[in-house]
């Protein structure tokens, strides 16, 4: 038996074993399944940013299995990391709609030194761009197409449909020289191979939503990317060796349904790293 084949199989009979017991556990709890922290160590951090905090969170799917009550326990976990500024790595809505000004005036209340920042993911072109825009601007969340956002001595850049690469040319953040340190936000992972993102010291991604259904964090049937499980959550690296964050994301598509992929909201914690 081929291995794909013998993998679906196995996700079949999981499913049929957990995912009841684990959507009747999560479905009325209305809460956030993981708070997850990466530490950043860096010679590039600069010194007065050592212990800069960011928080992160993506695929909101807003109505799917991120509800209006898992919204409420969503504000507050993110206000719980105590970040420095917030990043929103898109797909806010859904096909079947969701109240964009009710999910951006939840997130406006997260208040940051230095703001909240975001770019759209492929959903938000598809179905709600404009609706999107407009909470975005009401609430004081900077919108990042193609822009980035220079905080002292950190800048922040923001890709434009990272699915589009002949419009969007080459990546914002290699506007830049190399020896700033830069944040690059997008909404697929997939981009920090697709195009050369060399002047980035660290990529912040989405969209795999972990797989929604894996096995051990590293394989899952569904595939988000076109490179198949290599970026399928956690920190990875693209082939230039640039390390990149992949969160499991909030919410769901397709079918509203998690299993060994907890819905989450990140924080990176940059550290500097002294050269001896």
């Amino acid at each position: 038996m081929k291995k794909p084949v013998l993998y679906l199989l196995l996700a079949a009979v999981l499913f049929t074993s957990c995912a009841t017991a684990s959507l009747s556990k999560n479905r009325g709890a209305g809460r956030i399944d993981a708070i997850k922290q990466y530490d950043f160590y860096s010679y590039d951090v600069p010194s007065a940013f050592d212990g800069f905090r960011i928080g992160f969170a993506s695929d909101f799917h807003y109505e799917s299995r991120f509800t209006r009550k898992r919204l409420d326990n969503a504000i507050r976990a993110l206000r719980s990391l105590n970040a420095d500024v917030l990043l929103l790595g898109g797909d806010y809505g859904s096909p079947k709609g969701g109240d964009m000004d009710t999910l951006f005036t939840a997130l406006g209340k997260v208040l940051t030194p230095y703001g909240i920042y975001g770019v759209m993911g492929n959903h938000d072109y598809s179905y709600c761009y404009t609706k999107v825009a407009e909470a975005m601007e009401k609430n004081n969340v900077h919108l990042m197409e193609h822009k980035s956002y220079k905080l002292m001595n950190i800048i922040i850049s923001g890709v434009r449909n990272p699915f589009d690469l002949k419009k969007n040319g080459d990546s914002p953040s290699q506007h830049f020289p190399a020896d700033d340190f830069i944040l690059l936000l997008t909404h697929t992972p997939d981009y920090a191979e697709d195009t050369d993102v060399s002047n980035a010291n660290l990529v912040l991604a989405g969209h795999t939503h972990g797989g929604q259904v894996s096995l051990f964090k590293k394989y899952s049937p569904v595939k988000h990317s076109i490179y198949g499980n290599r970026f399928l959550t956690g920190r990875k690296e693209n082939s230039a060796g640039v390390p990149i964050i992949i969160t499991n994301g909030l919410g769901t598509s397709r079918m509203n349904v998690r299993l060994f992929t907890p819905s989450e909201v990140v924080l990176v914690v940059l550290h500097r790293v002294e050269k001896k």
